[in-house]
This record gives C-alpha cells, sequence and structure tokens, in this order.
C-alpha cells in the first residue's frame, strides 16, 4: 500500500509539472515573411516606358510572390458520431466424480473429505460507448506568402490576436494554397489549403476558467489506473 502511495503522489507531481506554455503573439514561426528588396533599375531618360514605375494594366492583385497578402474565409464545419455496444459471455463447467483408489472411494475413509471437483465459471463483459461531438469556426484572417513551391503552390502562415477586457483570442493558420483556388478578390476557402493547420483559442482568465486542473486532469487521463 506504501509503494501504491509513493507510485501515486510521483505521478501527480508529474502531472502538476508538465504544464503546458502560454501561446503569446509575435511567434517567429507565423511571423510575416517580406519579399527581397528588388534591384533599382535605372530609367530611360526621354521614354514613355520607365521599368523602375511601371504597373500592368491588365494583371490582377492576387498573392503570388513571397510576402503577398492573401484574405482567408474561414468555414469550417465538423460533425462527428460514434457509438458501440459490446456484450460477451461465457460459461464453463467442469466435473470430476470422487475417484476410487485401491478398490476404495477415499470418501469411504473418512465422510467429511471428497476428491470430487465440480467448477462452474461464468464470465459476463458488457460495455458501451456513445460520443458526438460538431465544431463550427466562421470568420478570417489574413496571412502571408512565406514560401513558393516549384508547382507554383504558395505556403502561407499568419495569426490574429485579438485582445478583450478579459484575456486574448487568437487565430493561427498555416497551409498550402492552389493558386488556382484564389478569387479575383484576393480570398480563399479554409477548406481549399492543403495540410492546413488552423488553431483558435485564448488565454487570460476567461480561458483559464474553462480549463481543468492539473490534477483533474491526471484523474481523467490514462495514468489514473481505476
Amino acid at each position: 500500500m506504501r509503494a501504491f502511495l509513493a507510485v501515486l503522489t510521483a505521478l501527480v507531481g508529474l502531472g502538476g509539472c508538465t504544464v503546458a506554455p502560454v501561446p503569446q503573439p509575435d511567434a517567429p514561426f507565423y511571423a510575416p515573411s517580406y519579399p527581397p528588396t528588388p534591384a533599382v533599375m535605372p530609367s530611360t531618360p526621354g521614354a514613355i516606358y520607365n521599368p523602375a514605375t511601371a504597373k500592368f494594366l491588365l494583371e490582377d492583385q492576387k498573392a503570388r510572390h513571397v510576402g503577398d497578402i492573401l484574405l482567408v474565409q474561414l468555414t469550417e464545419s465538423t460533425d462527428a458520431s460514434k457509438k458501440a455496444d459490446t456484450n460477451l459471455k461465457k460459461d464453463d463447467e467442469v466435473s470430476l466424480a470422487n475417484p476410487t483408489l485401491f478398490g476404495r472411494a477415499p470418501s469411504a475413509l473418512n465422510g467429511d473429505y471428497s476428491l470430487g471437483i465440480d467448477v462452474a465459471p461464468s464470465r459476463n463483459f458488457k460495455g458501451e460507448a456513445d460520443a458526438q461531438q460538431s465544431n463550427n469556426l466562421k470568420g478570417s484572417i489574413t496571412v502571408t506568402v512565406v514560401n513558393v513551391l516549384p508547382n507554383g503552390y504558395l505556403e502561407v502562415r499568419g495569426e490574429k490576436w485579438i485582445t478583450l477586457n478579459q484575456g486574448r483570442e487568437y487565430i493561427r493558420l498555416s497551409g498550402l494554397v492552389r493558386p488556382d483556388d484564389i478569387t479575383a478578390q484576393n480570398t480563399v476557402l479554409s477548406t481549399r489549403i492543403g495540410n492546413a493547420k488552423i488553431e483558435y483559442s485564448g488565454t487570460g482568465p476567461l480561458a483559464e476558467t474553462n480549463r481543468q486542473g492539473w490534477l483533474t486532469r491526471f484523474f481523467s487521463s490514462s495514468w489514473w489506473p481505476f
């Protein structure tokens, strides 16, 4: 019993030490990327076309280069349900009559004892589980292009922080965007982003109120043997 209590105390102490770090703004991974400074093209005096300030009138304003800004419309919606019902039953019966030794039954020697065996074990197991989860995320976030892959796909990353009275809320997003999925308004749906990683959470007193304490999380985790 003392050994069990010692192990339990060690596990509780270990659970108290594993506290996830609080997210902070301006994470280096989600920092915006800036395009390289282009070389200054010398102007040609007297000519109508000047390469230093030229703009193409028929070119759209879609994101295509490192440092360009892209607006992502968050339209995430998931609905999942799962139900399992398991019922196992097994009955065994073993019977061994009182044997005869040297022509006489042992019970004849002493009527209080017998070598006969009669065992009838029975095992029953029933398990039932029902889970349902639904999530919905609507909004928008502006990200920047951090890399252009050889096939033309854009690697985008970005974060948005909103400071409230009692804490902060943030959205972080990263993934791959196909240029054909970008609309003429320079927007793309979040459902069109490949390998998307979307994180929406908050920090501060309101977020801490909705979070279980470390001891409660320990008793609800797989470390608790009961």
